[in-house]
């Protein structure tokens, strides 16, 4: 197994001849390969069967800023640029997305345990995570947001700057 984390997006060009190979394999893609995103949700085809056993659906994305260092090389003062730039722009989000920002810094016990609850929380203590260096400054720069219907959710500087997350009970992938 290769384990490889990078502090920045110009890591992946600055070492691509040990990146490139090691990503083609791990994705079984050809050297020419290029990504593409489409984020049109009206190209999605097909669903669960309604039938099935399905207890929810989730699907999750990570993004980064550009500017700012990836999770194990940002500096303390970039993580909390990131979260104050996520809780300004949260605050613009429309009605059917509009919620909270809730930072771990200072967060009070009883909505602390609410978001462990819901299984919402992400949590420090992750090995992996330490050991690249993602976990300094903890609890500082890092929260969580969900609208009002707890369907829609972002963590701020875990892993990633933000992993968006969607979701809802039962199996509707389009829903989702």
């Amino acid at each position: 197994a290769v384990v490889s984390t990078q502090s920045t997006g110009d890591s992946y060009k600055d070492f691509a001849d040990v990146f490139d190979p090691i990503i083609q394999e791990y994705h079984g893609i050809k050297a020419d390969a290029r990504h593409t995103s489409d984020m049109d949700s009206t190209k999605l085809v097909g669903n669960v069967n309604p039938d099935a056993p399905v207890k929810s659906t989730r699907i999750r994305v990570g993004r980064s800023i550009n500017g700012y260092g990836l999770s194990p090389g940002i500096t303390k003062e970039q993580r909390l640029a990131v979260e104050q730039l996520f809780a300004s722009a949260s605050k613009k989000f429309p009605e059917n997305l509009a919620g909270e920002y809730y930072p771990l810094t200072g967060m009070d016990e009883k909505v602390r345990q609410q978001l462990v609850d819901d299984h919402f929380l992400f949590m420090s203590g992750d090995r992996n995570l330490t050991v690249a260096g993602m976990e300094r400054d903890w609890p500082e720069g890092r929260g969580i947001f969900h609208n009002k219907e707890k369907t829609f959710l972002v963590w701020v500087n875990e892993e990633d700057q933000l992993r968006i997350i969607s979701m809802e009970k039962g199996g509707d992938v389009l829903g989702v």
